[in-house]
């Protein structure tokens, strides 16, 4: 129990709403809204969960730590971070468009959820509304994704939203003393152009 007479778990369900942040872009069933320093804390809690940290080879780091980085990510030209959103405010996910090249057209994908909203549809919604933003509002010709080539739940989404399988990166991670193969994805324009589906603003 808090000193708002809530319990602990009611607490932590009331700050993790984001009820207040406004959308800049919208998806089928989900919301992008800007990242913020302040979502340094639930990003830690998304990275810590341990599928997650298997899944894309991390290591527990600090708040402190992590507060630091988003905010050198947040002021950093070259790439977009945003929070995935629910209809009703719930942050569920992060999905940031990094290594942005405009002369050559390029950059690369990340996206992660919390545990509980995996399997729903709500990452191929967020990976094609960042995708949308990549091919509709910034002169990209290529979009970029790496994975480990056994990550068979983010291949699936890769390859829902349009992504082709380029080939693989031997024994190019390390993670708990494996070595583990790297997929490399991407999606081109002219694939972007063909897919049969609503881009983000026409929804």
């Amino acid at each position: 129990m808090n000193d708002n007479g809530l319990d602990d778990t009611a607490a932590h369900a009331a700050t993790d709403t984001a009820s207040e942040r406004v959308p800049c872009r919208r998806g089928r069933k989900i919301a992008l809204t800007p990242l913020e320093v302040d979502d340094a804390e639930r990003l830690q809690r998304w990275r810590s969960e341990p599928v997650a940290a298997h899944e894309t080879g991390v290591w527990p780091r600090s708040l402190y730590w992590l507060r630091e980085r988003v905010e050198r990510d947040i002021d950093d030209s070259d790439r977009d971070d945003f929070l995935v959103l629910l209809p009703d405010g719930t942050p569920i996910g992060h999905v940031g468009l990094v290594d942005q090249d405009l002369a050559d057209g390029t950059a690369e994908v990340v996206l992660l959820l919390a545990p509980e909203h995996r399997g729903s549809g709500h990452g191929t919604d967020a990976l094609d509304t960042v995708v949308d933003l990549a091919f509709g509002d910034l002169p990209l010709h290529r979009v970029q994704a790496v994975t480990h080539t056994e990550n068979t739940a983010a291949l699936a989404v890769l390859a829902k939203s349009g992504f082709v399988r380029e080939g693989v990166r031997r024994s190019a991670c390390l993670h708990r003393g494996r070595r583990y193969d790297v997929a490399v994805l991407s999606l081109l324009r002219p694939e972007w152009e063909a897919l049969d589906r609503p881009r983000s603003w026409e929804l």
